[in-house]
Order: structure tokens, then sequence, then C-alpha cells
């Protein structure tokens, strides 16, 4: 893409993370020596919240700006990996923002500390099963607070596509050939093909059923129209019938009903991949005071309603759910009452073969 439309798409929040830092890459610049806007500015007398870019907005902390006079600091990471590699290296931040199956590698590392539950307004707003996801109150103390989460699912055009049952296979219906779209991440679309070839936890997988995976992959590549890794490009194939079913984001549900677009947001019988993320205070937070505000703000009504309305993921406060309404949450693929739907998800973690698995999809892809 060129400049204009890079800011132009930076500007409404439809770009991926990703491929921010793709472009940034291309223009040979590092992220650190170009803030993406003038809130990175660096105040000393504020907390320093280390997160994804796009959540650098005034919407998600309210109370926290309204109580500071000002933004946290913000620097932001591309993924989760760099964001470890900086704290290991002495990076300092007070609050940080991975996702709930890091939070035992980040305990083990020594990276985070538990947190004061009872210094936050918000906590007995959350919903009660985020609190304890993986291993986020291990000891009877709390690491992770839950903020936002989302799933990734099947998403169809339903003027043109009739599963034959509810299943991620249809995303290998050969009745759809050449209109298949599959996400090019292989941390969602290997999760996938493990749960479809049956494996008993498809985040540890074995030798065997690898093989079985990269057979399942194969068998669906002359399918696929393309990989996506850009959720503009996807939506835009899906508007125009250029793909007729794909692996999605909840999010892409609320903009194709948005443009009137007929399609249906499949929860397959496998199971749909649910992940959360949410705030950790680092071990060596200077500011260990204005980091609890910070959390509390992150987990309050306010930031939920805003992350709902603004960029279409769940929340785990359930006033802004209860808020929000049943209607516009179901644009975005999520219940009124997530409680049990939380408790169903096959949640996100860390993947033991995630290296083996991005080996098999690059032969995949090239025909190996």
């Amino acid at each position: 893409m060129d400049i204009e439309e890079f800011k132009s798409r930076l500007a409404n929040r439809d770009i991926s993370r990703r491929q921010v830092m793709q472009a940034m890459s291309a223009a040979g610049l590092a992220l650190a020596a170009m803030p993406l806007s003038s809130k990175l500015a660096r105040a000393d007398d504020q907390a320093t919240y280390f997160t994804w870019s796009g959540y650098d907005d005034p919407g998600f902390f309210p109370a926290y700006v309204k109580k500071y006079g000002g933004n946290p600091n913000l620097p932001i990471f591309s993924d989760e990996q760099e964001a470890f590699q900086k704290l290991m290296a002495g990076f300092v931040a007070d609050v940080a923002h991975p996702c709930s199956g890091r939070i035992e590698k980040w305990r083990n590392a020594k990276l985070i500390k538990p947190f004061d539950t009872s210094r936050l307004s918000n906590w007995p707003d959350v919903f009660e099963p985020l609190k304890h996801i993986n291993t986020a109150d291990q000891g009877g103390q709390q690491w992770f607070a839950p903020i936002d989460w989302g799933n990734t699912a099947v998403i169809y055009r339903s003027d043109v596509v009739q599963p034959k049952e509810k299943s991620w296979e249809l995303l290998w219906d050969e009745r759809y050939k050449g209109k298949i779209s599959m996400g090019d991440d292989i941390t969602d679309t290997g999760i996938i093909t493990g749960l479809l070839i049956g494996a008993k936890d498809p985040y540890a997988m074995t030798d065997d059923e690898l093989k079985q995976v990269k057979a399942k992959l194969a068998a669906q590549k002359p399918l696929v129209r393309f990989y996506w890794s850009d959720t503009t490009v996807l939506e835009q194939g899906i508007a125009s019938g250029e793909i007729v079913a794909a692996s999605a984001w909840n999010g892409t549900l609320a903009k194709m009903l948005d443009q009137g677009i007929p399609v249906t947001w499949m929860a397959p019988k496998e199971g749909m991949l649910t992940w959360v993320c949410g705030a950790v205070l680092t071990t060596n937070a200077p500011q260990p005071d204005k980091a609890h505000d910070l959390i509390d703000a992150l987990i309050s009504k306010e930031a939920g309603l805003w992350l709902i309305n603004d960029i279409g993921y769940g929340h785990s406060n359930s006033k802004a759910f209860k808020e929000a309404g049943a209607e516009k949450l179901a644009r975005i693929g999520l219940p009124p009452e997530p409680t049990e739907h939380l408790k169903q998800g096959v949640f996100s973690k860390d993947n033991t073969r995630l290296e083996d698995l991005t080996q098999i999809f690059e032969q995949v892809k090239a025909g190996v």
C-alpha cells in the first residue's frame, strides 16, 4: 500500500498489528524511532503501558486520563515475542498487554508479579471465568487481568453456501473450490486443523498428529483462493463474492453486516478458537500505584464500551456487555451473556510445536 493509504487505514484502525510493522519495516523505519502518534511521547510522571498498536487510544483508559490529566506512556509492540524479548533485555514498563497463553512463560521468566485486586474498583464486574483462565490466578494470587477477547470461527456467504454441518470441514468442502480463504497465521490455522484431525491436545501435538495436519492442509490447498493476513482483503473478497467461506475473527462479521452482505457466523462443533488478552504488572514497575489505576481503567465499563463499539471485540466487564445490548453484540458474533460461551471456547495458549507447524505450513504453501 502507498503512504496515503497507510495513513488513512491507520487513522480508521482498518489495519492489523502485523501490517503496521510490515509497512514501517518496508519503509526502513524503526518503531521506536517513529511514534505512530503524539500520544507516544514519554512523560516520566506517567505509568508506561506496553501494548499492541491500536490500543493506544484514550477511549481504552478514560479513567486513568481523567485522574492523571494525560495518557500513560504508550510504547507498542508488534507481537508478544517482541514484547517478551524487550522486557527480558531490560525495557522498563509498568503494565504490559500479553494474551493468556503467555502468562506462565512471562511468570517463569520473572517478568511479572501479582497485583492487588482489592485496589481495582472494577474487578467485581469482570466475568468470573476470565479471572481464572489458564494460570491467571496461580497460587491464589492474580497475575493477569483479562481485558479484550474474541473468537476465530467460520464466516460464510449465506446466499451461496449450504453447510452440511456446523464444522470447520466447510473450509475443506470441494463444492466451494477456489472460493475459500484460510488465515495465514499458523497459530490459528494449526489449531483449527489439529481439532479436525482429532489431536488430543492441538497445542502440544505428537509427531504423528503433525503429519496428519500437514496432509490435511495439503488437501485444502487446491481449494484455497488465498491465505489471508489482511482482514480488509478478506472482507473485500467476501463482499465481492470472490470468497464464500473463510476462517475469520468476529470483528469481520460486523463489517460485513454493516455493508448489507448476507453472511452467517458459524460456531463449529469442534470448537471456536477463543483468545483473551489482558494486563500484567511488571516485576520492576516504577509506578506501581499508577499501574494499578491503569489496570482498573482498562477493565472498566467505559473501556469495554469503547472496545465493543469501536473495535468489535469482546471485553471482560459484564456491565459493558449489558449496556452494549444484545443487538450490538450479535453483530460482532458475541452472546449477550458470555459466561457459558467462554467456558466452551478452545482458549489460546502456548503452542509447544509452533516452530514445527510454521515449517509445515510453509512447506504446504510451497507445494513441498
